[in-house]
């Protein structure tokens, strides 16, 4: 799996990856802010952006993903970030191959499985037919009339792509993540707690990780703390990053 990645700065090598549906891009503004002091690569995970396609859409084989493309860039240990579906492949990263992880970031997820909570989406994805789309504008509409959120619809719309040989396709595998998506809100399981130093960020206005999901976080990460980024719901990279740029930037400071 040769994952898709764009990379700024030098120093220590630090990777952010991104959530369901979503791009690397999500995440370049951030990127380009910590590059005054480490090489950040930000991926496109599989499935997503410019990265290949393929018929497994489980955290294992996205960690495995991501373990090749360290060893191919000769990263043999980094800092990873992640956010929501990036930040349980952070975490499955870190159970598996603990050796490659120096710190660990997750913003707003716990390791714990979800009950879902894109089924919308997805109707709204699979209801534009590819074959008669004329442009944006009418893809637009057909979202918007499933999705009242126009953040949202202009955040799935940045995964719409014009074809080579004319007409429009999704960049993401809309039907293996929609196949697999039992396995994205699942849980993340490890043999082994990750002993190194995590940190998770959570929005002040979302639900991801509850006060009660602290103590099964500490079960797989004991070295872990919590953090809270006010006015900042699950987006907290897009509602508050300042806030979220001064608590990554303080933790991977530290000693």
């Amino acid at each position: 799996m040769d994952l898709n990645y764009k990379t700024f700065g030098q120093g220590d090598p630090l990777i952010i990856l991104h959530g369901l549906f979503g791009t690397l891009d999500n995440w370049q503004t951030v990127a380009r802010q910590l590059s005054n002091h480490y090489s950040v690569y930000i991926v496109d995970l599989r499935n997503h952006g410019r990265s290949p396609h393929a018929d497994e859409a489980g955290y294992p084989a996205m960690a495995e993903d991501l373990k090749v493309f360290m060893e191919n860039h000769w990263i043999y240990k980094a800092h990873i970030m992640g956010h929501s579906m990036g930040g349980k492949t952070a975490m499955q990263l870190a159970l598996d191959y603990p050796e490659m992880v120096d710190k660990l970031v997750v913003v707003d997820i716990a390791p714990k499985g979800y009950k879902g909570g894109h089924e919308t989406i997805f109707k709204a994805l699979f209801a534009v037919d590819m074959d008669a789309l004329e442009d944006r504008s009418q893809a637009e509409k057909i979202l918007a009339a499933y999705i009242d959120d126009n953040g949202v619809v202009q955040f799935l719309l940045k995964n719409l792509t014009r074809k080579k040989e004319g007409g429009y396709e999704w960049k993401m595998n809309l039907p293996v993540l929609f196949r697999d998506y039992d396995k994205i809100v699942g849980a993340i399981e490890g043999h082994e707690a990750f002993e190194h130093p995590a940190l998770f960020i959570r929005g002040e206005k979302s639900t991801y990780i509850l006060d009660e999901d602290w103590p099964a976080i500490l079960e797989l990460f004991p070295a872990a703390r919590l953090e809270t980024v006010l006015n900042a719901g699950h987006w907290v990279h897009a509602d508050n990053p300042a806030a979220l740029l001064s608590l990554v930037e303080n933790f991977l400071y530290s000693s």
